[in-house]
């Protein structure tokens, strides 16, 4: 991957993670990138679980000083990976854009990818010192329930759950099965390959013409917790549909967030409703 071969050498920050677990770290401490700084999901990027849903927004504040251990500066690059497929990465990636930081990257196929080439690995913990990065909260956009609602309305709202979690027939987290009305489909597992490595930008072009996105249009997405949406804000930009200048809104709460107001419609079947 080029950036890993940039100057300056980039952060690079280790962001393993499932829903199910184990904790990410005890894959950190078997093996990982050299030089990698284990980042967590759950404590680090993502405040307490509350009325925001189970993965609200760190405060600006509490999510600089994780980039500053991490060695984190505006001006070197940062490297983001998970185990395979991207879409915890993609949180880190998000956020630090979020952030302010303009030179974010998230290494195709992920640890697992690394490992497959017989790249080196190691399992001492770096001690980067004090980056200095200053997060600046703001360069992408958020979005709440109503905004959700509206952007479902006069353009697309895409939910990035397993199909069978959209339909409404399992729902193994939140209060209530289903998803907003009108919303599509768009499972961050439709983004890579069986190997975890990111479909073509042609590839993601295509798939996201299927679901009715069109650059240009208000663009939403939502998840369980908001981590697995921020894949599709990947997969949008990777695919050319969107891009920093227009780019396409998180709803952070997501569905762990909705589907906790009893007032707020639930949707089930394959219909966005």
């Amino acid at each position: 991957m080029s950036a890993l071969r940039a100057e300056p050498h980039p952060t690079l920050l280790d962001v393993r993670w499932s829903l199910q677990g184990p904790p990410g770290r005890q894959a950190y401490e078997r093996g990982h990138l050299p030089g990698a700084v284990f980042v967590d999901l759950d404590t680090e990027l993502a405040a307490e679980p509350g009325p925001g849903g189970r993965h609200p927004l760190p405060e600006p504040q509490a999510f600089q000083s994780v980039l500053r251990r991490a060695g984190v500066d505006a001006d070197r690059p940062v490297v983001v990976y998970d185990a395979d497929n991207g879409s915890a990465a993609a949180r880190a990636w998000w956020l630090l854009r979020w952030a302010g930081h303009r030179n974010v990257a998230v290494l195709d196929g992920g640890y697992a990818a690394w490992v497959a080439e017989g790249k080196p690995t190691d399992t001492e913990n770096p001690e980067p010192g004090d980056g200095g990065f200053r997060v600046r909260p703001g360069s992408m956009p958020v979005i709440d329930a109503d905004e959700a609602a509206r952007t479902a309305r006069v353009g697309v709202l895409l939910d990035a759950r397993a199909p069978e979690r959209y339909r409404g027939e399992v729902e193994p987290m939140d209060p209530r099965a289903g998803h907003v009305p009108g919303a599509r489909n768009a499972p961050f597992s439709a983004h890579t390959a069986g190997s975890g490595r990111w479909r073509s930008p042609a590839e993601l072009a295509e798939h996201f013409a299927g679901l009715g996105v069109r650059a240009g249009q208000p663009i939403g997405t939502y998840c369980g917790s908001g981590v697995t949406a921020c894949s599709v804000l990947l997969a949008l930009e990777h695919a050319g549909i969107t891009d920093s200048r227009n780019p396409a809104a998180l709803y952070a709460g997501s569905w762990s967030n909705w589907s906790a107001d009893p007032d707020r419609p639930a949707i089930t079947g394959e219909q966005p409703g």
